[in-house]
């Protein structure tokens, strides 16, 4: 918070940049990062990921109906999974962020809005520079966690970059105390699986990011949280801004729609983590030593989420884990025993095929029930996400993201 502190006066006589001050939660991320250390990418490392890519594609082969759907095998220090992954945070974070700003607003009696005039501008930038600054920790946080582009299941990286970052995965397998290659391996494994399954799928990355936005959208203000932390600011003594806390400010509403909102992405995020689980395990299965121990501690990893994930989630209200994974893995596997790779992998022809929350109750059920591929002739394949998905889920046109093509 130290850059923070040093900037907060510049930053309130400086005009609004939007609900989010990204540029300060970039550099809170950054000094978080030097404190607690960044390592360099050493061109052995490099070397080691890129040969860990390339055998894992090789591997999922077999496993996938898919060819690999890897364009740039890259290798990040920390800073530059921040870097890299900050326009999909930018898009899902804002709209909460934004309400955030506008609840602060409100605190300020009708009748002295008037008299503040452009003092009110301040608020907003205060807004912004607040949730900037704790965003920022939390995703240096992150970034000190994560072992890959595609390791939190969404899809943060650009379209078709296979990223590993290797000072996170020798400190976790450090902890799981299994060989560094082992585990690179197996990273290497899951994030080929993910880029193969967003990149042949093309409306998959709109649908899943639309998803996180639909819950966001429905999540609540807490304006007695805000009004609290905010009693706690000292106007004469920046100091007094690190005591504020905006954990709990963000809350689920409790309404049919939020809860369906919620069963959706939990549902999106148990169908890609699962299907990455099954098709890495079955491609794994006689080639890893440990690849049992590996794929339990991964699911356990994924279903619990981390600190830094579970810190993420208390700030903007949003939970990232797949809650449904076991239950998703073995509808993945009754659909490779009863339809074979193929078509298992037919089902993500359009969003309409894949299974629903119900049906994950019996995996076996659904895996029989024949398809009529006669009822998809009417079926876009060319944009099946949709006019409000891609609204949502993809990015503007002129930012570049978003284009992924079989």
């Amino acid at each position: 918070m130290q850059q923070f502190m040093s900037q907060l006066q510049h930053l309130l006589s400086a005009p609004g940049t939007g609900p989010v001050n990204w540029d300060l939660a970039r550099q809170v991320a950054a000094s978080q990062l030097a404190a607690v250390g960044d390592p360099a990418v050493s061109p052995y490392e490099r070397n080691a990921v890129e040969e860990a890519l390339r055998l894992a594609d090789l591997w999922l082969e077999p496993a996938s109906a898919w060819p690999s759907g890897i364009q740039s095998p890259v290798t990040w220090n920390r800073n530059e999974w921040i870097f890299k992954t900050l326009d999909v945070w930018r898009k899902l974070c804002d709209p909460v962020a934004s309400r955030m700003v506008g609840a602060m607003g409100d605190l300020v009696p009708p009748e002295a809005r008037d008299q503040l005039g452009p003092m009110q501008s301040m608020v907003a930038t205060l807004g912004g520079a607040l949730f900037g600054g704790q965003l920022g920790q939390a995703l240096g946080s992150l970034a000190a966690e994560v072992l890959s582009a595609g390791d939190i299941g969404l899809p943060l990286g650009p379209a078709g970059t296979a990223a590993l970052i290797p000072a996170n995965i020798r400190a976790y397998g450090e902890g799981l105390e299994l060989p560094e290659d082992e585990v690179r391996l197996y990273v290497a494994l899951r994030e080929a699986a993910h880029q193969r399954l967003f990149q042949h799928v093309p409306w998959l990355r709109g649908h899943v990011l639309s998803a996180v936005e639909m819950y966001a959208s429905g999540i609540r203000v807490n304006r007695e949280a805000i009004e609290e932390a905010m009693g706690r600011v000292d106007p004469t003594d920046p100091e007094s801004m690190q005591a504020i806390a905006l954990e709990g400010i963000f809350t689920p509403e409790d309404s049919p729609a939020q809860k369906a909102s919620l069963a959706r992405l939990e549902t999106a995020l148990a169908l890609v983590e699962g299907w990455v689980c099954h098709v890495v395990d079955n491609a794994a299965s006689d080639r890893l030593p440990n690849v049992v121990r590996l794929g339990e501690a991964f699911r356990r990893r994924r279903a619990a989420g981390g600190p830094a994930e579970q810190t993420f989630a208390a700030l903007v209200g949003l939970e990232l884990r797949p809650r449904r994974l076991r239950e998703a893995a073995a509808l993945w596997a009754a659909l490779t025993e009863h339809r074979g790779i193929e078509g298992r992998d037919a089902v993500w022809g359009h969003p309409d095929l894949l299974p629903s929350d119900d049906d994950f109750a019996d995996p076996v059920a659904f895996a029989m029930n024949d398809m009529d591929l006669s009822e998809l002739d009417s079926f876009d394949f060319t944009a099946p996400g949709g006019a409000e998905e891609k609204a949502l889920g993809q990015p503007d046109e002129t930012d570049g993201e978003g284009d992924a093509k079989p």
